[in-house]
C-alpha cells in the first residue's frame, strides 16, 4: 500500500516574547456556539491536541527533550543528551493543517495532516473530532545496527489517530486518542509491527496564562517481555506574548508518535524521566 505524504518547507525561527496582536491569535476565546479553546498548545505535552491552526497562519516549534534526570551533575541531568525537534506547520484551511519536521532521535523526518472532522458545538455535538495523519522516515536505520539488510519499507512509520476533545468549562479539558500505528523496523523483535494504543490527556487552567498537562498512551498488544513501557508525561503551558511556552517531564524521549507510543523507555518510579520543553511561535500572512 502506497503512503502518500505532503510536505511544506519554510524556515525562519524568531524566538522570545513578542506583541500583544499575536497573543490575540493563541488566546482565542469561546463564543456562544463553538468550543474554540479547548487547548491553547498543539499538543497536550507528546499527544497532539485538538487544536488548529487556522487559514494562513504559519507555526514553527521547538521542542528539546533532554536525556534522563536520573544521573544528576554527570551530565548535567540530562543537558548532554538533548534531542531536538524542529517542526514547521502551515494553516491551508482552518480545517486543514501540515507539517513537515525533523527529529535529531534518529535522525527521523515526518510529515503529517491534521484535519477537524467535527467541533464542539451548543446543542449540536458535545465534543472536537480530529484526524491525524503521519509518516515517519528513519535516516539512522543501518545494516550494521539491525545486522541484516535494510530495506526502505524498514525505516518507514505511520500513525493514525482520531483525536476526541470535549471542553467541560472555562477550566477543564479532556481528550481520548485512539491510535494505530505500524513500524516498518521493531526495536525488539517480538514486537508485532501493526500496533494500537489508546490516548489520555488532559487540562486543567490554574490562572490567566497557565495551565496543568497531563497525557498517557496505554500500548494494547505490547509484546510479551518488551522493554518499552506506555509513555506518561506531566507538563505546564504558559502563555506570553506570540508564544504557547510547555516546560513538562515524561518517561519517553522521542517526540513524534510511533516514536514515545513504541519506544519509550524511562521509568517515573526510579527517577529516569526526560524534561523537555516546546516553544511556539505563530505568524499570519
Amino acid at each position: 500500500m502506497k503512503i502518500y505524504a505532503w510536505y511544506v518547507v519554510l524556515l525562519f525561527p524568531v524566538f522570545l516574547w513578542s506583541q500583544d496582536d499575536l497573543l490575540a491569535e493563541i488566546d482565542k476565546k469561546d463564543n456562544d456556539i463553538v468550543a474554540e479553546a479547548a487547548f491553547k498548545g498543539l499538543k497536550i505535552v507528546n499527544f497532539e491536541s485538538t487544536k488548529m491552526l487556522s487559514k494562513r497562519e504559519f507555526y514553527f516549534i521547538v521542542a528539546h527533550r533532554f536525556g534522563s534526570i536520573k544521573n544528576g551533575f554527570d551530565d548535567f541531568f540530562g543537558l548532554d543528551f538533548a534531542n531536538t525537534r524542529l517542526h514547521f506547520l502551515y494553516g491551508i484551511s482552518d480545517g486543514l493543517n501540515i507539517s513537515i519536521a525533523r527529529s535529531s532521535f534518529n535522525k527521523t523526518y515526518d510529515s503529517s495532516l491534521k484535519y477537524r472532522l467535527l467541533n464542539q458545538r451548543a446543542g449540536e455535538s458535545p465534543v472536537t473530532l480530529v484526524g491525524y495523519s503521519q509518516l515517519a522516515v528513519n535516516t539512522l536505520l543501518e545494516e550494521a545496527l539491525i545486522l541484516r539488510p535494510v530495506d526502505f519499507s524498514d525505516r518507514l512509520s505511520f500513525t493514525q489517530q482520531l483525536l476526541i476533545s470535549r471542553k467541560f468549562n472555562d477550566k477543564l479539558s479532556l481528550e481520548l486518542m485512539p491510535t494505530y500505528f505500524h513500524e516498518g523496523y521493531t526495536a525488539y523483535a517480538p514486537q508485532e509491527n501493526s500496533q494500537y494504543a489508546l490516548g489520555l490527556g488532559g487540562r486543567y487552567k490554574l490562572g490567566k496564562r497557565w495551565s496543568v498537562n497531563v497525557d498517557y498512551g496505554w500500548h494494547l498488544n505490547r509484546a510479551d517481555g518488551s522493554p518499552f513501557v506506555n509513555p506518561l508525561s506531566i507538563g505546564v503551558d504558559i502563555e506570553t506574548g506570540g508564544h504557547v511556552f510547555q516546560l513538562h517531564f515524561t518517561n519517553a524521549q522521542p517526540t513524534f508518535e510511533s516514536g514515545f507510543l513504541g519506544n519509550a523507555v524511562g521509568d517515573w518510579g526510579s527517577g529516569d524521566i526526560y524534561f523537555g520543553f516546546n516553544l511556539s511561535r505563530v505568524f499570519n500572512f
